[in-house]
Order: structure tokens, then C-alpha cells, then sequence
């Protein structure tokens, strides 16, 4: 495993992390998610990402991943494993069970440690941006949920370039510096590099200039990029289930030829599509780690994969770029 600095911090984080967005849920065979994250950490993956609202049903990821860390992880293992949650999204019913208030990142920081059996977190993230709560009610929330012990670091998820520097800002005054964005970045979206309408700055400039890591969630596009979806759309694939953000639509002809263009490069470079595709964004050393999401110990291990070639040539992202302008 490569091991990156976290922005200007002490924090180290493997090159690849795991996401329990999905198949860790109430809905999926818990051995299965037991076996992926064994394996995860006997692979070097210390850093496991979950949220408040992971399953489906909401809860049942933490719940899962708090009975693996019971059964398999002894008390001085925590020690080696970087654990982050979020609050944001809908998780409960009524005025205070979504969004960025005080009153609700709190109470769900307090619920996520409860599920997993934790006295802390590594990293609680604002899982997006409430755009009726001020910025300095949130960010006070993150300042105090570390001041109370109950995480080490705060980050962000799915704030934009400009929301992402006053947030930056406020944190730093509070004492509380931001360690790390969580924005949603593959081949197939990358809104991270627009300049944003006000500034002109790209997320990913004003995370280099305030010296704050960047971990991608979705670098293969929800699995579009490997190599499932070269043939259409396969039973038991995420666009095949109804309760998986992938949608059949999403899945167009001309992203099918991108896929399958992409994939002739990546087998010129000895590499999987998914392989090529996680490497692509770890060639940007502003990049810490990518957050990957699996359903099987073999898919972890293909896509640890890229570790072992992470340099392009010129011509290969010229040619990378060209497929991705006509993908749609």
C-alpha cells in the first residue's frame, strides 16, 4: 500500500480507501461486507468511510461495520484504522433530521458512535451544504464535535468551490482546520476542475492553496467504469438494482463506446478499465486517496491493481481526453 499526506497535516492515508455506501447495508449478505473488509485491512486499507445514512435501510452500514469491528478488529487495532462519518442527508423524520444544523450534526455524530460501538471518529464530515443554516452554525457543530472528543479532524462532502473556501475559512478561525473534501470526481464527472462562476478558483485549486486533502467518492462512476458494463447492463449490477443511485438511463450508447474505447487503452497499459480508471485520478498529486466502493474480496483486489502503474504518457491522456469530450 502508498501512503499520501492528508493536505498540509500529520495524517497519513492509504492511496485507497473503502467506502461502505453500498453492499454494507441491512439489505446485503453481511458476511460478504465481513470478507471485503478483513481483506481490506490485511491489504493495507486502514481508512473505512462510512455515513449516517449508509444501508439501505439508513444506520444498518455503521451497524454492520460496528459488529465486524466487534468481532474482528480488538480493542488496540482501533489504533490502526482511520474511521470517518458524515451527517447531512435525510436519516430521520421531522424539522431536525437533515441538513447542517447544530442540532442535527451533533445528535447524528452522537448516533453514528453508538451504532458502530465508538467513543470517536477519525474524520465527521457536513455531508452537504444546508443552504438555510449559516455557514458559522455548521462549522461551529464540526468545531465542537472535536472539542468534545468525539472526532480527531473535520472534513467536507459535495461543497463547491466557492462554499468550500468560506468554509475553509470559518474552521481555520475556529482552530479547527479543515483536513480533507469528499467531492463526487471520476473521468466521467469532473466538476472538480470548472472554475467556479464567482472566484474563477476549481475546488481543486482552493483545496492545494489551503493545503486540504481531497479524497474522490465515485471514481468509477458508480462502476461504469470496469468492466461490467462493456456488454449493456448485467443482473446484479448497481444499475440493475432499484435502490442504487446508478440509473439504467444514465447508461447511454455514447457512454458505452466511451467505456469500451477507454477500455482498449487501459489493456495497452496492462491495466483493467477500473484499474486505469482510479489511477487516472491518483496521477494528480493533489489527490490523497480514492474512495472505492466493492462487493467482493476479487474486485478489491483488481482495483488495488492501479497501485502498480500510476504514470501516463502524453499521448495516452490525449487520447483519454478525446473519448471522454465525446462521452456525453
Amino acid at each position: 500500500m502508498v501512503y499520501n499526506r492528508c493536505g498540509n497535516s500529520g495524517l497519513l492515508l492509504p492511496a485507497i480507501s473503502l467506502g461502505l455506501w453500498h453492499n454494507f447495508g441491512g439489505v446485503d449478505v453481511f458476511q460478504d461486507g465481513r470478507n471485503v473488509i478483513r481483506h481490506a485491512f490485511d491489504k493495507g486499507i486502514t481508512h473505512f468511510d462510512l455515513a449516517n445514512n449508509y444501508g439501505p435501510p439508513p444506520g444498518s452500514a455503521e451497524e454492520n461495520f460496528g459488529r465486524i469491528l466487534k468481532k474482528d478488529f480488538p480493542g488496540y487495532l482501533r489504533d490502526e484504522l482511520i474511521i470517518s462519518s458524515k451527517a447531512g442527508y435525510l436519516m430521520w423524520p421531522g424539522p431536525y433530521g437533515e441538513w447542517g444544523s447544530r442540532k442535527y450534526l451533533i445528535a447524528s455524530c452522537d448516533q453514528s458512535l453508538k451504532r458502530m460501538g465508538l467513543d470517536y471518529v477519525d474524520i465527521f464530515y457536513s455531508h452537504r451544504p444546508d443552504p438555510n443554516t449559516p455557514f458559522e452554525e455548521t462549522m461551529m457543530a464540526l468545531d465542537t464535535i472535536v472539542k468534545q472528543g468525539k472526532a480527531l479532524y473535520v472534513g467536507l462532502s459535495n461543497y463547491d468551490a466557492e462554499q468550500t473556501e468560506r468554509a475553509i475559512q470559518i474552521l481555520k478561525r475556529l482552530g479547527t482546520p479543515c483536513l480533507i473534501h469528499q467531492p463526487k470526481y471520476s473521468m466521467f464527472v469532473r466538476s472538480v476542475e470548472e472554475p467556479h462562476a464567482t472566484t474563477k478558483k476549481t475546488l481543486l485549486d482552493v483545496l492545494q492553496e489551503n493545503g486540504v486533502g481531497c479524497i474522490p467518492f465515485s471514481p468509477l462512476a458508480q462502476g461504469m467504469l470496469s468492466d461490467r458494463y462493456l456488454s449493456g447492463i448485467p443482473e446484479g449490477s448497481r444499475a440493475s438494482k432499484s435502490w442504487g443511485f446508478l440509473k439504467k438511463n444514465e447508461i447511454t450508447k455514447e457512454k458505452l463506446d466511451a467505456i469500451n474505447k477507454l477500455n482498449e487503452i487501459a489493456k495497452k497499459r496492462k491495466q483493467s478499465l477500473a484499474q486505469m480508471a482510479l489511477s487516472w485520478l491518483l496521477k494528480d498529486k493533489r489527490i490523497t486517496t480514492v474512495l472505492i466502493g466493492v462487493s467482493s474480496v476479487e474486485q478489491l483486489d483488481n482495483n488495488l491493481g492501479c497501485l502498480d502503474h500510476l504514470d501516463y504518457s502524453k499521448e495516452e491522456l490525449s487520447a483519454i481526453e478525446k473519448i471522454l469530450k465525446n462521452a456525453g
